[in-house]
């Protein structure tokens, strides 16, 4: 909680509560769920659903109170740095509002067929919820590491989700990266410890101000292999090569969630270098690397769309050059940029998802991969047994029309055409890094911004052409009403942002202008008395 309340006000203890409900309630119906017989199919999704409601209301409050200052819990009322916390701020309650986005679509995609394509569907798709905004809200590096955990085990099942060969190959190689990623992370946090004796990032950030002399190499070593874990999971070249293989074989709604993933790597590489490492953007300690890295993963991302042969992998691709794109900007050091790239992050994420989404129902009937033989005994012979759906597509030309358009508004966010948010995003980026001296870097930048967005928008209207008009001997594109309101409702979000574009980057700058006083984070969450003795 926020400290003790004096008098007994019952709006002001549900109001504190709202914080830890991004964590406590998916995990609750996710247990209760596996529970349930799986032939309830119409009781799980309708947990799910309401799940996600509550979700997606408890993140737009946190957003509305973000102009405040931050809402910090403390779990059993334990002071920091020896209690957890969790701590909603600008940042954290803009990712929490765009994976509850993100992950509504999704769900609701899934109710038209993959959520009946194999067991416990349902409670895998909350527990990966519950790990990431766990690691938004979290406040200490144990805990984040307990929460990216359960955030993996879970996607380890929605990766091999719907069964099929290809799905088992790519799943096995994205367990064993990620077992790697999760090693280096626990050696990192270990030197760190053991350097610093906190694993509080507050604390952290308060005694990095003065660090033990003989103990500062051994410390940075910690940090070094603590970001090669995150730079993985970010999916930052050449960490990043299994990325489009896992997200081009999971299934629609799987790979749609999953492009939240890589940008919980993102958030956490973003909120650690800002708040141990720097005050008012002077980084010094590893933001070298993080440019290099993010221009490398824009580079290796567009030649790889360019490369794509199909709309799953193109997408993969996709991801990674919206990953790439925000840790370049945060590597330069330029406040200004990095508020339009969290607003870049936020538009290309959300069409990247939607693309995941769409490329399922324009390649329907012509991927084998998607209607492979089961693997698993206890997977499902007939996944997509509509014997009991009450919604059945139609093959009407409508549909193809409404898939076009779907498209092409993936498109034109990815590439960043105005006056969608891909250009407001790349706009305020380069009006971020000319409003000061261009070093080199940000010309670097620059020019591989643009170059992307061509090497994004060829290959994607190649495969448009190829899926959308030339359908030689391919089935009647259909669309069932969840899929249509779940493709509707992402595209509606990726528009309001940009109908919505100046309160949005208002919004990011005020994010950034928080993150670089990274004192008033320290003070939020261990109170204006200093914490335990260095």
């Amino acid at each position: 909680m926020t400290g003790p309340v004096s008098n007994f006000d019952v709006t002001s203890v549900w109001t504190d509560h709202v914080v830890v409900l991004p964590v406590v309630l998916p995990i609750a119906v996710a247990g209760a769920m596996f529970l349930i017989d799986e032939r309830r199919r119409a009781l799980k999704a309708g947990l799910s659903l309401a799940t996600m409601l509550v979700l997606m209301a408890a993140s737009l409050v946190l957003v509305s109170w973000a102009g405040e200052a931050p809402r910090v819990y403390r779990l059993g009322n334990w002071a920091a740095p020896y209690g957890i916390v969790l701590v909603a701020d600008r940042l954290s309650a803009m990712m929490l509002a765009l994976a509850s986005v993100l992950g509504l679509g999704a769900l609701v995609f899934s109710f038209a067929r993959w959520g009946r394509a194999g067991p416990r569907f349902h409670g895998l798709f909350l527990l990966l919820l519950m790990g990431v905004n766990g690691a938004f809200l979290t406040g200490d590096l144990f805990n984040l590491f307990v929460f990216f955990e359960v955030m993996l085990a879970a996607s380890y099942g929605l990766v091999l989700h719907g069964s099929g060969e290809e799905r088992i190959r790519a799943g096995l190689g994205y367990i064993a990266v990620n077992l790697v990623a999760s090693l280096f992370f626990l050696i990192g946090v270990s030197l760190i410890y053991g350097t610093m004796g906190t694993l509080n990032m507050a604390d952290l950030a308060r005694r990095i101000a003065v660090p033990p002399g003989g103990d500062l190499g051994l410390f940075e070593i910690g940090c070094a292999i603590l970001g090669l874990a995150f730079l993985i999971k970010c999916s930052a070249w050449p960490l990043g090569f299994w990325l489009p293989t896992t997200y081009s074989a999971a299934s629609a709604p799987a790979a749609a969630i999953l492009a939240i993933l890589s940008k919980v790597g993102v958030y956490v590489v973003v909120r650690l270098s800002l708040l141990v490492f720097g005050e008012g953007l002077s980084l010094q300690f590893g933001r070298s690397t993080i440019l290099a890295a993010g221009l490398a993963t824009i580079a290796f991302g567009t030649i790889g769309l360019v490369a794509a042969r199909d709309l799953t992998r193109a997408a993969g691709y996709a991801v990674m050059v919206s990953s790439g794109t925000v840790l370049a900007v945060l590597g330069t050091g330029n406040g200004a940029a990095l508020s339009g790239a969290l607003y870049y992050l936020v538009g290309s994420t959300l069409a990247a998802g939607t693309l995941f989404l769409l490329a399922e129902v324009l390649q329907r009937g012509r991927d084998p991969a998607r209607t492979a033989e089961p693997v698993f005994a206890d997977e499902y012979r007939d996944p997509f047994d509509d014997a009991d759906a009450t919604e059945i597509g139609v093959a009407i030309p409508a549909v193809l029309a409404t898939l076009g358009v779907g498209f092409l508004l993936c498109t034109l966010v990815l590439v960043g055409i105005p006056p969608l948010p891909g250009f407001v995003g790349k706009l305020a980026i380069f009006m971020g890094l000319a409003a000061g001296p261009l070093a080199a870097a940000g010309w670097w930048l620059i020019a591989a911004l643009t170059l992307s967005s061509l090497g994004t928008l060829m290959p994607l209207v190649r495969l448009g052409i190829q899926t959308l008009w030339v359908r030689q001997d391919a089935p009647p594109a259909t669309l069932a009403r969840s899929e249509f309101a779940a493709l509707a409702g992402l595209l509606a979000a990726c528009l309001a942002l940009a109908l919505w574009g100046g309160p949005a980057l208002a919004y990011a700058d005020a994010t950034v202008d928080w993150l670089v006083r990274p004192q008033a984070y320290i003070r939020a969450v261990l109170g204006p008395v200093e914490g335990s003795a260095p």
